[in-house]
């Protein structure tokens, strides 16, 4: 029974090869980005701005018919934002002195999507409407605040890495839509629009070296995709 089953599944990946058309293309992706950031009201987290991201890479769509396609590539993401919350000095008497601070964070992400597109049918000559839903796995490969790859905690007074401020994984929720224009046979132009959620709590710092309660950091981005297919 164990190898009819294998067989049987060896089957059907064959037969969806055999059938499938693949689309590889590239795209770009310029982005307004910025940083969902909440904790107790002690600390007051909270966002305090957004700033101009981009990313581009290789796109994969994998057709399993005419219609429909699982989505994939390989991207570079550049996401963040910049954050606000009430840090509290110590004044020696064991009263903390509450001061307000804010930090402007930008990462590099290495970005796979992994989606599913809709296509409609023509709604004008060689014109099709598609629609993406899933989501990506992100991992960070560069970090800097207000600048630098180093930054010092003004609560502290230590320097500590930027990347320190960062869990090693992100991953987002995404949904999008646009429009396809086919060039010739296999040439294909596409725009549309794109949101990223942030999924995961991003910092490494705050809860687990300063020991503040509850802080939470994701991801948000909302950008503009423009590429090509061949």
């Amino acid at each position: 029974m164990k190898k009819l089953f294998l067989a049987a599944l060896a089957s059907i990946a064959a037969i969806g090869t055999a059938s499938a058309q693949v689309e590889i293309g590239l795209k770009v992706s310029p982005a307004i980005t910025s940083l969902r950031a909440e904790s107790a009201s002690k600390n007051a987290f909270a966002s305090d701005g957004s700033q101009l991201g981009f990313s581009g890479g290789l796109v994969v769509d994998y057709f399993f018919g005419e219609n429909y396609a699982f989505s994939t590539g390989l991207e570079l993401a550049g996401k963040g934002g910049s954050i606000r919350y009430t840090d509290y000095y110590n004044n020696g008497s064991g009263v903390g002195n509450a001061f307000q601070n804010s930090y402007k964070m930008t990462t590099q992400y290495l970005q796979l999507p992994l989606t599913v597109k809709l296509f409609t049918n023509e709604i004008a000559s060689a014109t099709r409407l598609y629609f993406q839903v899933g989501g990506s796995l992100n991992v960070p490969i560069g970090t800097r605040i207000n600048g630098s790859k180093f930054y010092t905690d003004p609560g502290t007074g230590t320097e500590n890495k930027a990347s320190d401020y960062m869990y090693f994984f992100d991953a987002d929720a995404l949904v999008g839509a646009g429009v396809e224009y086919a060039l010739g046979s296999s040439t294909k132009l596409f725009a549309g629009l794109g949101y990223h959620r942030g999924l995961v709590d991003i910092d490494h710092y705050f809860e687990s070296k300063r020991d503040f309660s509850d802080v939470t950091i994701k991801n948000s981005s909302f950008g503009l995709d423009l590429g090509i297919k061949f």
